[in-house]
């Protein structure tokens, strides 16, 4: 998966998503196993392109790198890579890049009684409450985090 960088900050790293490549990678059928071992496979015959996979909108589709621990409860660390889908609607729970009076933040959204807040899943962070008079762009919605192990 190649890409652009289009922004660098505090939070997070935007890049764009070039999908045009395909590249089928093997894939176990059937999972793996987390319990007992299964029988290992001579031949595996399925394959995987993760661009068709994990990406549904290719042209507003970006990929963000974390920067930071502020969404660490919900399994969301430093340095992990996210998928950015610009074109999904933004709504109550969702994951989303937001940028707010000039600045990027990853944090869920809650609405509640016609208020809007930004939620951090850190007890650390503070939500922050969108006030008439920020500028706030919800940017993209997170549809995938990326690991590193």
């Amino acid at each position: 998966m190649a890409k652009l960088k289009l922004h660098t900050g505090n939070v997070i790293d935007i890049y764009s998503a070039l999908t045009e490549t395909e590249l089928e990678i093997p894939m176990i059928p059937g999972g793996i196993s987390a319990g007992f071992p299964s029988p290992a496979l001579d031949f595996i015959d399925l394959t995987i392109d993760l661009n068709k996979h994990l990406i549904k909108h290719p042209s507003a589709t970006f990929y963000g790198r974390v920067k930071g621990e502020s969404m660490k409860d919900a399994g969301i660390f430093d340095n992990d890579l996210l998928i950015i889908d610009k074109s999904l609607e933004p709504v109550n729970g969702k994951i989303a890049v937001c940028y707010i009076d000039g600045e990027f933040t990853l944090k869920r959204i809650k609405l509640e009684n016609k208020e809007v807040w930004l939620m951090p899943a850190n007890t650390e962070y503070k939500p922050i409450k969108i006030e008439e008079y920020n500028n706030l762009i919800i940017w993209g919605i997170v549809t995938h985090v990326i690991k590193s192990v």
